[in-house]
């Protein structure tokens, strides 16, 4: 619909901005309420809700974090479970409900996706967030968008940028190198405002390298605007604008909640003072008028058919579903005999998370009663095991499940983080589990073996405990009001499990890339561990983990045939045969990555670049195409900041996860032309290295009646001479004054200009 709406509207912004007075397009830069838009002479009011996962609009008046009452919605499954799918399709379609939703409730701009790395399993808010790569991220965040503003709806793409951790989120400095910037926490941002153009993009709370998002020009306009072509309005996180003045200069368009009349204010004055370009403020105000025209122009009527929609979220649920482990095919469960059912979590299920996301749903499904409606016959027995706020006879409690398991076919144990363990406002301090949800599940797999934990919480826990003394887990992040459905589907097998992991699951915190480094101190958080994040950490140091990214089990096998890689153009085309060899049909999801073995710069052993899916009836062979696209074979080059592919013979694995790649191939990549220029500051080494350099400035500063090793000195002075810049080893070593260095930085221009020209 963007597509249709966006050449007119754009249009229509210039001519209704342009016929406004000052003090009007400055208040379009302010909203008018919490929700809501200002609305001036031909640019109508547009409302605003939090919405990652589901509609929470606030008919009334209400507050950011949720503690007024929302209008009932459906609650689908936060980016934390939905990115473990792996599905494209299926997230654009949920994108799609919530416009439905959306347009129902008057509401113009979602604001979602969340997009931010998780660098970090404590954040505290990284049940919002996809994935710890940024090309899944990026992908599945295209999608969300692709879907929602193909009903009419804007996106809110957020929070940008480098926002990975809660604590002092908004006075912090996310204190991050170029490159690290550019490829792991930028990277997602660029291809969905790139791929799919979202109306609106939400600036973070945080400082990046000392500087505020909400007043970064670097950020909001040079990368944003100019790179990346962004064409919509930058909105403030709400309460994220420290000066108005400064942000609308920056790059801001809307600072946001309302009661903004002060600022506005503020903006007209520094106009009239000349401190303020008029040209920004009529930027700002015709990207917020273009974005009111689209929600406007893109309204529909809209009746939610609620009972679909629950389908869906049921489905997407579990899609998401990822089955960790499988000892013995103790799942899927037969739906007789006896099933003890333990823990809160399978009455009262963990759903979502806390904070702007919080949904009203429209219902939540209780884990236990489905279960008891998949097996109507088998014999149910509830216990709850323990208890998530502390109270009660732990003892007692611990006792009644043991038993009940003891006496059952089957145990099935519901373990997770609370409400209270993770939300929006704070990180959490470990990745552990409870101590009395560990020693319930050791308890009851010692006198059943035939124990299932089914897992809820919003960011990676330590599973090795678990691990250890169980057969089979489900690991079920955060599902939605229609997870309990989804899990007895998956269960009993009614769903082949599919999902994959988004991100690592260590063995212990320590071994996390970013442990010794997060969250941060002194109003600074200093991203220490550069590009090696997530998987890439762990693949750099051989660390060992229990669960690797990209990770999930089938009630089906998969063989991988054939792989074969074709770099004619632009793409690289990889095409793998996958042949079903189970007894159940299933989907595979199919994983691509990277690597450059003789690379000259230091990079990840492997880095994911492309994926697909492929459904599959037993003994059923297909094929899956993925395009690996040349941009996400690319480094960020510090010294030419800019992408650069490196030429050379590339490795290119098909698995099923990060550690288990089953074929590859290798494929030559022609690389991009890379000329660093030369000036005074340039090493002798650098000089000597390019054939052109040395010819003109080799016999000044080749070494010369030594050879290496050869000299009093016991050095190879030719290694000491390469580390010196050209400037210092004619002032120090030469003894050339002024007119020796005007003569070598004449030569240096002359050759950078000849390399320009080549």
């Amino acid at each position: 619909m963007t597509e249709v709406l966006d050449p007119t509207t754009r249009a229509d912004a210039v001519t209704a901005v342009d016929a406004l007075t000052l003090e009007e397009k400055a208040s379009l830069g302010g909203g008018a309420s919490f929700w809501q838009t200002s609305e001036v002479p031909g640019v109508p009011s547009v409302v605003m809700t939090d919405g990652p996962h589901g509609v929470r609009h606030q008919g009334a008046a209400g507050d950011h974090l949720g503690f007024g009452a929302s209008d009932p919605a459906t609650c689908f499954p936060p980016a934390v479970g939905l990115a473990q799918s792996w599905d494209r399709e299926l997230v654009e379609r949920v994108g799609a409900a919530l416009a439905d939703e959306a347009q129902a409730a008057g509401v113009g701009v979602l604001l979602g996706p969340g997009i931010n790395i998780k660098r970090d399993p404590r954040c505290g808010r990284n049940f919002e967030y996809f994935s710890e790569d940024p090309l899944l991220t990026g992908t599945l965040g295209a999608a969300w968008v692709r879907g929602l503003q193909s009903g009419g709806v804007g996106a809110s793409l957020k929070h940008f940028a480098a926002n990975n951790a809660e604590y002092d989120r908004m006075r912090l400095s996310s204190d991050v190198d170029r490159r690290p910037l550019r490829e792991i926490y930028l990277r997602a941002f660029e291809r969905v405002v790139r791929d799919a153009q979202p109306w609106t993009l939400m600036c973070s709370y945080n400082r990046i390298n000392g500087v505020l998002a909400s007043q970064n020009p670097w950020l909001l306009t040079t990368v944003l605007r100019e790179e990346w072509g962004f064409e919509g309005a930058v909105v403030s996180d709400w309460g994220a604008v420290a000066d108005r003045v400064a942000a609308v200069a920056a790059g801001l368009d809307l600072q946001m909640p309302g009661d903004t009349f002060e600022a506005d204010a503020a903006v007209v004055a520094a106009v009239n003072a000349g401190t303020l370009e008029q040209s920004a403020v009529d930027r700002a105000a015709r990207v917020v008028a273009r974005t009111a025209l689209l929600a406007r122009g893109g309204k529909r009527e809209v009746t939610v058919d609620v009972v679909a929609h629950h389908a869906l979220a049921r489905e997407a649920a579990g899609r998401s579903i990822v089955l960790l482990k499988n000892d013995d095919d103790v799942l899927p469960l037969a739906a007789t005999g006896s099933i003890a059912v333990i823990g809160p979590f399978a009455a009262t299920p963990r759903y979502q998370g806390g904070g702007s996301s919080h949904v009203n749903p429209h219902r939540v499904d209780s884990p236990l009663e489905q279960i008891r409606a998949a097996a109507p016959t088998a014999e149910i027995v509830h216990a709850a095991g323990f208890t998530t706020g502390g109270s009660g006879d732990t003892h007692a409690l611990q006792a009644g499940a043991v038993d009940a398991a003891r006496g059952a076919d089957v145990a099935v144990v519901f373990l997770g983080l609370a409400d209270s363990d993770e939300s929006e406002g704070f990180d959490r301090e470990d990745i552990e589990l409870p101590a009395e949800q560990l020693a319930l599940v050791e308890a009851v797999a010692a006198v059943q073996p035939r124990t299932v934990v089914v897992l809820s919480a919003g960011g990676v826990v330590r599973l090795a405990p678990v691990d250890a003394v169980v057969p089979a887990i489900l690991g079920g992040a955060l599902l939605g009001q229609a997870g309990g459905g989804a899990v007895a589907d998956v269960l009993f097998g009614a769903m082949n499990p599919s999902g994959r992991v988004a991100e690592t699951v260590p063995l212990r915190l320590e071994d996390v890339p970013s442990f010794p480094h997060f969250p941060g101190e002194h109003l600074h958080s200093r991203y220490g561990e550069g590009i090696y994040v997530g998987y890439r950490g762990y693949d750099m140091r051989k660390q060992d983990v229990l669960y690797p990214f990209g990770h999930g089990l089938s009630y089906t096998s998969f063989a991988y045939e054939s792989l074969t890689v074709s770099a004619d153009g632009d793409p690289v085309i990889a095409t793998v045969r996958v042949r079903n060899i189970g007894k159940r049909a299933g989907r595979e999801v199919v994983q691509l990555y990277a690597s450059l073995p003789a690379s000259s710069v230091s990079r990840a052993p492997q880095e994911l670049v492309g994926f697909g899916i492929i459904e599959l009836e037993p003994g059923e062979a297909g094929e899956v195409s993925v395009r690996i696209e040349r941009r996400d074979l690319a480094y960020w080059h510090d010294r030419l900041d800019r992408w650069v592919v490196e030429g050379g013979s590339y490795r290119i694995g098909a698995g099923a996860s990060s550690r288990d790649v089953r074929l590859e191939q290798t494929v030559e990549v022609a690389g991009d032309d890379v000329f660093v220029p030369f000036d005074l500051d340039s090493t002798i080494g650098e000089v000597m290295a390019n054939p052109t350099a040395a010819a003109a400035l080799g016999p000044a500063f080749a070494p010369s009646g030594h050879t290496a090793g050869d000299n009093a000195l016991g050095m190879d002075v030719a290694k000491v001479m390469a580390s010196i810049p050209l400037g210092r080893a004619v002032k120090s070593f030469g003894g050339g004054g002024e007119d020796a260095l005007q003569r070598i930085q004449a030569l240096l221009d002359t050759i950078n200009s000849e390399a320009g020209r080549s």
